[in-house]
């Protein structure tokens, strides 16, 4: 069940002649060049990074200016065309996927950094320059862009905005809304819109923190400003081993209890560390059942103190090795293998899917032991990778997509861990947003009532529902009907779990 098996099939006919009247009005619009409606050239556009889910849009749009992004909305406004947002398209939820029937309006040609200002560490760029390239442009000024998820190489902060993403030092300065302090873009109708300001506060309703994580489902982003964060002087980070999930998982809650934030705090199970060791040989213990990465910065005072009290509690929670980066080469080499987790997992399996979901810190040994039942359960293994220190889960599921059943098995795997992490009081998504991966479980999470919520603050800005539709909020029929599913496959009813 995809995000569009609500909709009614177009007739070949009619999705060739909705093709014609939109290539048509797009034509005058963008040079030759930027617009793509041949099936070899919208192929590429078909998916995200959740390849097992595809789509192939009328068209693709490829603007350059400001002026040609609001031209191109209006004029699917004007025809009611459905408009998909699409920047690296490297989000793991199905986000960026196309609508059948309308136009991606793919925006990696906006990569300009448009200002660095180290006084007031800000700087402004164009929602298609890579996560990473900010840090880059900031290093000058010993600045840098805090948040950064593993796919900083390659992902853009427009997209970052939409998930809301976070990354593996998220844990001390906070996910991509606590360092953005105001976006620019456009309306489905093609309006300038504003949120927040570069001032400490912007006048009115707080409109920046709903804008942030929206998935492109409220405006389109074109330019963002951010907030850069002074480079420690120092960081260092240890690398410890467990020979249990459960000590390795209490540590982590004894870390956070002893008063500790440290700037980074992950951890990797042992089929995990296995796969990145063999990708990058980053010097892990492959006899750990688990180990933690934990990170400290500061300055150098500050760092040997939290070092020594991060490595007792550590010890203290079982720890059978622990080893302490000396240089700054070693430390990130301990970082690359977790950086490298989907890749690894990517060389010993045809297709993985990444689950995001969120737990209380306390429950991390039981989600993990209970992965460990649905790898037996569904016949797929499983490898585990998360930012421990806020619970958010990566469990990577690893199967053929060229085998249906392999497919359907990795479907249901997911949506256990999902609803299981939601009956441990956890949520369903924590950065990875919810695109067309989790529609089913938003079921479980939210009841009708919040739903409608959800559904009438989106026709606050998109009434006529063109932007991203049939994603992130279930309908009511969607829900229904994988109610029935969810009980024939023995699990909970939803109103159990609504308590949550």
């Amino acid at each position: 069940m995809n995000a569009f098996s609500e909709l009614p099939a177009a007739a070949p006919g009619e999705r060739a002649a909705a093709q014609a009247r939109l290539v048509d009005a797009l034509r005058p619009l963008l040079p030759a060049h930027a617009l793509l409606w041949q099936s070899e050239d919208t192929t590429p556009y078909e998916c995200d990074g959740l390849t097992a889910y595809r789509e192939r849009p009328l068209a693709v749009a490829l603007p350059e200016t400001e002026a040609q992004v609001a031209a191109v909305l209006q004029a699917c406004h004007r025809l009611g065309v459905p408009v998909v947002a699409r920047g690296a398209g490297t989000g793991l939820s199905g986000g960026a996927m196309p609508h059948p029937m309308g136009l991606t309006l793919a925006l990696a040609k906006f990569n300009q950094i448009l200002a660095v200002d180290p006084l007031a560490r800000t700087a402004r760029v164009q929602c298609g320059v890579r996560n990473l390239a900010i840090s880059e442009a900031a290093a000058a000024h010993a600045l840098y862009y805090a948040p950064d998820p593993s796919s900083q190489i390659a992902c853009t902060i427009g997209g970052n905005v939409a998930e809301n993403s976070g990354g593996v030092h998220c844990l001390k300065y906070g996910l991509t809304l606590h360092n953005v302090l105001r976006v620019r873009g456009f309306t489905v109708e093609g309006e300038p819109v504003e949120f927040g300001a570069e001032a400490l506060d912007a006048a009115g309703l707080d409109l920046l923190s709903v804008v942030v994580g929206s998935e492109g489902m409220l405006a389109v982003i074109t330019e963002v400003t951010v907030r850069l964060t002074p480079k420690p002087l120092l960081a260092r980070c240890i690398m410890a081993s467990f020979d249990d999930l459960r000590k390795a998982g209490d540590a982590v809650a004894a870390i956070i209890a002893a008063g500790i934030i440290p700037a980074g705090l992950e951890m990797m199970d042992k089929p995990m560390t296995a796969a990145v060791e063999d990708f990058v040989h980053a010097g892990y213990d492959l006899t750990a059942e688990a180990i933690l990465l934990c990170e400290s910065d500061g300055t150098p005072e500050e760092v040997a103190e939290e070092i020594e009290r991060m490595s007792a509690v550590l010890r203290d929670s079982g720890a059978t090795q622990i080893a302490v980066s000396e240089d700054e080469a070693q430390r990130l080499r301990f970082w690359s293998g977790r950086k490298n987790a989907f890749p690894a997992s990517g060389r010993i399996s045809p297709d993985y899917m990444c689950m995001d979901s969120t737990i209380p810190r306390k429950r991390l040994a039981d989600i993990l032991l209970a992965i460990q039942q649905m790898e037996q359960k569904y016949g797929l293994r499983c490898a585990n990778v998360f930012h421990a220190g806020d619970g958010n889960l990566h469990p990577l599921i690893l199967f053929d997509a060229n085998d249906p059943d392999q497919l359907r098995r990795c479907e249901l795997f997911g949506a256990e861990i999902l609803e299981t992490s939601v009956e441990m009081g956890g949520t369903v998504t924590g950065e990875h947003g919810v695109g067309v991966e989790k529609l089913n479980s938003m079921c479980v999470q939210f009841s009708p009532e919040e739903r409608a919520q959800m559904l009438a603050l989106k026709a606050a800005f998109d009434p006529a529902e063109l932007l991203n539709p049939g994603k992130v909020i279930p309908t009511l029929h969607r829900c229904a009907e994988y109610g029935k599913m969810h009980v024939k496959r023995g699990l909970l009813p939803f109103p159990e779990l609504e308590r949550f």
